[in-house]
């Protein structure tokens, strides 16, 4: 269920509120673009910053959006395991197709306790779960054996979102798990090395601005046109950089902005790209050919 091109939505912002019609537009030219899957409300949508009662009805308007054509994978994670599950089965009831789980971030739980955490989270749903390991945000990373044995408890985990670095873990990943899951990259400029040992795709931040160009990259592969699937790769490298020039969505939210998707509106704690960091994304995106 888990493969290709799943876009880390931004949250469009305007005046303070949600903009929901730029949210329209931005998720009709996701699906033009051939993605597999849409992720609202993981960090990219800046879903540390929004109330729950916004949280719940940005997932629903999603699914309303997006009204089938592709997978929504709401991101429900929290450091608190009963706040997880009550943000799990509300998008649940709201009829997405998986759930994207983080790991708690800040309180670092040992391994058995993130065993423990997922797997009651697991629990208290019926669709898949992907894990979600990013340790430069969390402070704590999912172990491959752990991993492992949270597959063998709860049979609707998955897949997992891989933005450690480490390919090396990645690949033990693989190596233990096999085809009962599917490891997706979490960064965009280790789509192609993901690809590469095994991985299946991508839950890309980059596809907000160009989504037909990162679901080529997949399918190239795919298709063993391994020259052109490196051609378009390193093509896409510099704007891959690009986006995280300052804190992620910062940039890709300018970017959006740029080219006319939404405003540039972030919130508190996140602030807006520094003058000089404007310029240089400004220039990524006029030398990929989008200005």
């Amino acid at each position: 269920m888990f493969h290709g091109v799943f876009t880390a939505l931004i949250t469009p912002f305007k005046d303070g509120s949600i903009d929901y019609n730029a949210l329209g537009r931005i998720i009709e030219m996701q699906i033009s673009g051939g993605v597999d899957g849409i992720v609202p409300m993981g960090t990219t949508g800046e879903s540390p910053t929004v109330t729950f009662d916004e949280h719940k009805e940005f997932i629903k308007k999603v699914v309303e959006l997006v009204r089938g054509r592709v997978k929504v994978v709401a991101g429900t994670g929290a450091n608190s395991t009963d706040e997880a599950i009550y943000l799990s089965r509300d998008a649940e009831e709201s009829g997405v197709d998986g759930l994207l789980q983080v790991l708690p971030y800040y309180n670092k739980p040992t391994q058995r306790g993130l065993i423990a955490h997922f797997e009651k989270i697991a629990a208290s749903v019926r669709i898949p779960l992907m894990i979600y390991n990013i340790p430069g945000r969390t402070g704590i990373n999912l172990d491959p054996e752990s991993f492992l044995e949270l597959t063998r408890r709860s049979p609707n985990i998955v897949s997992i979102k891989e933005a450690s670095g480490d390919i090396n873990q990645m690949m033990r990943i693989i190596e233990l798990c096999g085809d009962r899951i599917t490891l997706l990259s979490g960064d965009d400029n280790l789509l192609l090395p993901v690809l590469g040992i095994g991985g299946r795709g991508v839950v890309s931040v980059l596809s907000n601005l160009v989504p037909a160009d990162v679901k080529k990259v997949i399918t190239l592969f795919e298709e063993g046109n391994l020259a052109q699937c490196r051609k378009l790769f390193y093509r896409l490298l510099p704007l891959c950089r690009a986006m995280f020039y300052e804190t992620n969505p910062g940039p890709v939210k300018a970017a959006m902005a740029m080219l006319g998707h939404c405003s540039p509106d972030l919130r508190l704690p996140l602030y807006q790209l520094a003058d000089g960091n404007r310029e240089k994304l400004a220039k990524a995106l006029r030398d990929y050919g989008l200005l």
